[in-house]
């Protein structure tokens, strides 16, 4: 019996000892996984590009910090939740469709009301043994990118159209002056009763000339005389002149600090008084004129807002090209001089606008931290 008791406790002491081995691997075990978690997490938080997991029920199950920034999103408001309550096309539907998609480029509406460019690249998310578990979308912010894209491709443009407008100039002046002559030679010649159509040939002559002549400044290199410019005065002045007098057009500006930018005052000058000016005339019962500047990453940004009628997509799309104008008077050089002028200044400008809900024109220029003359 005495034997039967000792083996029995041996046994029993040998069983404690091996419990409290298991739990001392189950410990490392459990503290190898937590720093496993930690380590994976910290790469998931550290990589430059974005980074957004969903499983296959659509919810959202990891973002990480880079996500975040670009989108507009905090990690803690959307975690757990359905894709359809956060994103939008054309992310929502790549996500719904299981979409794999190689270097793809989109434009996008953030949540905070930004408009970016995104690469996007998606892969499908599976388990060792290759079952699928949901999606990754991984993108990155191209909108610095497509900005400097465009400038050059609007540079380029530019230089185009001076080598044209040469060549219009030489085309056309020389028999419009021919006609011209005639004109006046002819108006010497015939009675009264005829002279108001020569008159009416010599004026249309005279038009013709001038938008050659708009035409040629317009595409002709400009030559800027940079020096650092106040913005907060500039603005300022060029509001107060194309407001005054109406006192049906109420001005709102924030600007929390003094803004400087590397520029040429005279031409920046022209850009807020052409945007004024327009936004004024787009309220003819009067509104609200409102403008906003503000820091960005090495950058300023200026919002020029107004409550006036807007524009259809169709008109909003052309409001840049030379020459194309939606007034009875005017040439339609206006908004492509602004365009010009930003792009000079190594800028970007964009216009959003729907017909009925006012206009925004957003100017981004290169920010300035000089001492203001």
């Amino acid at each position: 019996m005495g034997f039967v008791v000792d083996t029995f406790q041996e046994l029993v002491g040998k069983l404690k000892d091996k419990e409290r081995e298991l739990d001392r691997l189950r410990t490392l075990a459990e503290d190898r996984a937590v720093r496993m978690e930690t380590y994976n997490e910290n790469i998931l938080q550290s990589v430059p590009s974005g980074v957004v997991s969903i499983d296959r029920s659509m919810k959202i199950k990891s973002i990480n910090h880079s996500a975040e920034s670009t989108l507009g999103l905090r990690a803690e408001h959307v975690i757990e939740k359905y894709c359809a309550e956060v994103f939008h096309d054309p992310l929502l539907s790549i996500m719904q469709d299981s979409r794999t998609v190689h270097r793809g480029e989109y434009p996008y509406m953030t949540r905070d009301g930004r408009h970016i460019w995104l690469g996007v690249t998606t892969s499908q998310l599976k388990n060792a043994t290759g079952e699928a578990l949901g999606l990754i979308l991984v993108f990155t912010d191209l909108t610095d990118v497509k900005a400097l894209q465009t400038q050059v491709e609007l540079k380029k443009r530019l230089t185009q159209l001076g080598e044209m407008s040469a060549g219009i100039a030489h085309e056309l002046r020389n028999p419009m002056s021919v006609i011209a002559g005639y004109a006046r030679l002819l108006s010497r010649k015939i009675d009264e009763t005829n002279k108001s159509t020569v008159s009416a040939i010599l004026t249309e002559i005279e038009g013709m000339d001038r938008i050659i002549s708009e035409l040629l400044a317009f595409a002709k290199p400009t030559d800027l005389n940079k020096y650092p410019v106040n913005l907060n005065s500039i603005i300022g002045e060029t509001t107060y002149a194309a407001v005054s007098g109406n006192r049906d057009v109420k001005v709102v500006v924030h600007a929390e600090k003094p803004f400087s930018v590397m520029g040429d005052e005279v031409l920046l000058r022209q850009v807020f008084t052409n945007l004024c000016v327009n936004a004024v005339d787009a309220m003819p019962e009067g509104g609200t004129l409102t403008i906003k500047v503000n820091d960005l990453n090495n950058a300023t940004e200026i919002i020029i807002a107004d409550t006036g009628h807007g524009m259809p997509e169709d008109i909003r799309q052309k409001i840049f090209l030379p020459f194309y104008t939606t007034k009875q008077k005017g040439i339609g050089l206006g908004l492509a001089i602004v365009q010009k002028i930003i792009v000079l200044h190594n800028g970007s400008i964009e216009v959003g606008s729907a017909e009925g809900g006012g206009t925004t024109f957003r100017i981004v220029l290169p920010a300035g931290t000089w001492t203001i003359r």
